[in-house]
């Protein structure tokens, strides 16, 4: 069992190298790695996957060498997770293909007294719509309303442009179906859509987060209130139809009515998201008269490549769980730490944020979780002190370079089409301060409603 611990993170840690050098091949690497550390726990039964007490009792050898591939596909990929992923990405595009959030977006600049506050205001929508959509989605919904808003003051949209990308990136960690690594800590931590506002009687993550926008927001002010104080018109945008926001109204609303189920059915929020988005689908073909060449090109513009990554990553990291490596991380933290509380916060969460920086954070959320709950339980404390840190620096973390979150990427390229190349000199000059400043608020508020 030693030396097989040592050989499944030598895969991961080749496999995240992969991953960090070949961005667009990241889905081959995770899917290879998850075949070579299946097909090892079926050649060394034991080894990498604890088999179940029945198992090991039985004389014949057949059912010990299956278990790896039937355990890795029942029971460490998280099905529940991308069922919710791909229903609330179904909605979400529904969302925006139904104008919906332009529409919004044009009541918020008329109501504002000015440009500087309307600016802060959308992006603040940016955040809102992020709560519940995608992130690179709510990016592409704000985009045009930025870029003409900025269009009729005469400005550069970049420093706008990347104000929603990093306040989406904020949001989507607030709530259950915000974004992916919400969604990994929700199946860990066993939370449900409720527990992401009060847990235990105390202000949760969603709390904690908008604590950062404010923040935000007021360090957006400063920018964009030498915009001019007068108010601009904006042409008002036709919603084909609110349907999507209906369903999208439904599953938030649904979840939370999920959360007061008590039933052992693990699946059952994720199979609501996955149905409404199904039911989403048919009112594109049918109800919008779609043909089957458009119905099928909504769904093949998913995110497909991110619920086949998150398989893979799954079944890997599940390998090195049951090896016992992310406990000895763990134990290794802890003593480095000398037992103190505030020093574990600190490291779990600037490590976080480094790390986010650079690399993806899903992959990251998965593998650090377990370690950051068996460190709180070796210091005797509240797991959500450190696996909120924990959640808190690597998806804010993002925000820090250009190529921290998918968003940022997206943005940079919507800028660069409008004629403004971006710099990473650039990005820095705001992303780092941002970064700095909604981490240190969240985590001030986060100390003192769990430490």
């Amino acid at each position: 069992m030693e030396n097989m611990k040592w050989i499944v993170l030598a895969v991961a840690v080749v496999m995240y190298a992969l991953v960090i050098a070949f961005q667009d091949k990241k889905v081959w690497f995770t899917s290879a790695a998850a075949f070579i550390v299946i097909v090892l726990g079926m050649i060394f039964p034991g080894k990498v996957f604890i088999l179940p007490e029945d198992i090991m009792a039985r004389e014949s050898a057949s059912p010990a060498h299956w278990y790896s591939l039937t355990h890795s596909f029942a029971d460490i990929i998280n099905w529940n997770v991308l069922l919710i992923y791909l229903g609330s990405m179904i909605i979400a595009a529904l969302f925006i293909y139904s104008k919906a959030p332009a529409r919004m977006a044009d009541a918020i600049i008329s109501k504002s007294r000015n440009t500087g506050l309307a600016m802060v205001a959308i992006l603040a929508m940016t955040g809102i719509i992020s709560i519940f959509v995608e992130n690179v989605a709510t990016v592409l919904v704000m985009a045009p309303i930025a870029l003409a808003l900025c269009a009729k003051l005469k400005i550069n949209p970049t420093l706008f442009m990347m104000g929603l990308a990093v306040m989406s990136n904020l949001e989507g960690t607030a709530t259950l179906v915000g974004d992916p690594p919400s969604m990994i800590f929700a199946s860990y931590a066993g939370y449900n859509f409720n527990d992401f506002f009060i847990h235990d009687g105390t202000p949760s993550i969603f709390f904690i987060i908008q604590s950062g926008m404010i923040a935000g927001c007021v360090f957006f002010y400063f920018f964009f209130a030498k915009n001019g104080k007068n108010k601009i018109d904006m042409d008002r945008s036709d919603v084909l139809s609110w349907f999507p926001f209906i369903l999208l109204l439904i599953m938030i609303l649904g979840l939370a009515g999920i959360s007061f189920i008590h039933i052992s059915f693990e699946y059952l929020s994720g199979l609501f998201v996955f149905a409404l988005g199904i039911l989403g689908i048919i009112w594109y073909r049918v109800m919008q008269k779609k043909s089957g060449a458009e119905t099928w090109g909504l769904i093949k513009e998913l995110d497909w490549e991110t619920i086949f990554f998150l398989m893979g990553i799954f079944v890997v990291i599940g390998g090195i769980r049951e090896t016992g490596l992310l406990n000895d991380f763990a134990s290794f933290l802890a003593r480095i730490t000398g037992g103190s509380v505030f020093a574990g916060f600190i490291i779990i969460l600037v490590v976080s944020i480094l790390i986010s920086g650079f690399v993806d954070n899903v992959p990251y959320i998965i593998a650090m979780l377990p370690v950051a709950g068996s460190m709180a339980a070796q210091m005797g404390i509240k797991s959500e002190l450190l696996m909120f840190a924990l959640l808190v620096g690597s998806c804010l973390g993002g925000n820090l370079t250009p190529f921290g979150a998918s968003a940022n990427i997206v943005t940079m390229g919507i800028v660069k089409k409008e004629g403004h190349p971006f710099r990473f000199s650039q990005w820095i000059k705001i992303g780092v301060p941002f970064t700095i400043i909604t981490t240190a608020v969240a985590a001030a508020v986060l100390w003192l409603l769990w430490a």
